[in-house]
């Protein structure tokens, strides 16, 4: 028995790295999982992970980022599963460079997918969430602790150069984070941050090949020089980058029953290090 049997988690962004191995994570102790990503094949390639391993999952691809989504993506945990019990904003990338080359574009787009999107989705699930916990109250039942992780980072706890765009939309997060724990807790829910560090991603990969991802028709440079992955990992602690899995990790805790008397809180996930 898991101990997240009977539970619906959504997961923004979760067909690739970090969502992905918080989706399986939640999955394998018993959530039914809503898997996003902005492409339909690595969504369903999640999917059949979680359905491999035994456990149940539906994919939602597209853009969080797109006028209706937001409603979309609570529908499909409606409509398949019966609920929203979990919601983790992950989905996002960097578009990075120094301000005063920084184009409104890369301002709205960042700002779009890592503020304005959680921001959607959360107004879409506020009814369902607002009618569950009405209900349970109503029929003399406990109401159930449900959880909200949304994904900020060290950049928006203390800034970081060269992402004047990300950093902004980061520290957000997290002030979006203690509104809605304020908001919410009525209903008995639990709003949480998760702040990762150097996490070794497609996204963040030592790279000199000039390697891009393509966000919307948008070819958008990733990775890092080798030389500054290696300058960043002597300044971390534990002398490395985090592994997706140990990223999921930090979001499963503040999706456990453990964590039920957690809300409005950040945690840093950087191996000890923080800007």
């Amino acid at each position: 028995m898991g101990k997240l049997d009977g539970r619906v988690a959504l997961v923004t962004g979760s067909g690739r790295g970090i969502g992905r191995e918080i989706a399986l994570k939640l999955a394998a102790d018993g959530a039914a999982v809503v898997v996003n990503d902005l492409d339909d094949a690595p969504a369903k390639e999640t999917v059949a992970a979680i359905e491999e391993a035994g456990g149940r999952a539906v994919a939602c691809a597209g853009s969080v980022t797109t006028d209706g989504f937001a409603e979309r993506f609570v529908s499909t945990a409606v409509d398949e599963f019966g609920g929203v019990d979990i919601l983790v904003n992950n989905a996002g990338y960097t578009w990075d460079s120094v301000i005063q080359k920084m184009t409104d574009e890369q301002w709205d787009a960042i700002l779009d997918v890592h503020l304005k999107a959680p921001f959607r989705i959360l107004r879409a699930a506020q009814p369902v969430i607002a009618a569950a916990a009405k209900a349970e109250k109503a029929a003399g039942d406990p109401v159930r602790c449900r959880k909200v992780v949304n994904i900020s980072s060290l950049a928006g706890t203390g800034g970081n150069a060269c992402q004047a765009n990300y950093s902004a939309a980061k520290a957000g997060v997290l002030g979006l984070t203690k509104t809605m724990a304020k908001e919410w807790g009525r209903y008995n829910v639990t709003v949480n941050t998760v702040a990762f560090g150097f996490i070794k991603t497609r996204l963040t990969a030592a790279a000199t090949d000039g390697a891009t991802i393509d966000v919307d028709g948008r070819e958008i440079a990733v990775g890092m020089s080798p030389a500054l992955v290696s300058a960043l990992e002597q300044m971390i602690p534990l002398g490395r980058g985090g592994t997706p899995e140990e990223a999921a990790g930090a979001v499963y805790l503040l999706c456990l029953p453990e964590s039920d008397y957690v809300s409005g809180q950040t945690l840093l996930c950087g191996g000890g290090f923080d800007m």
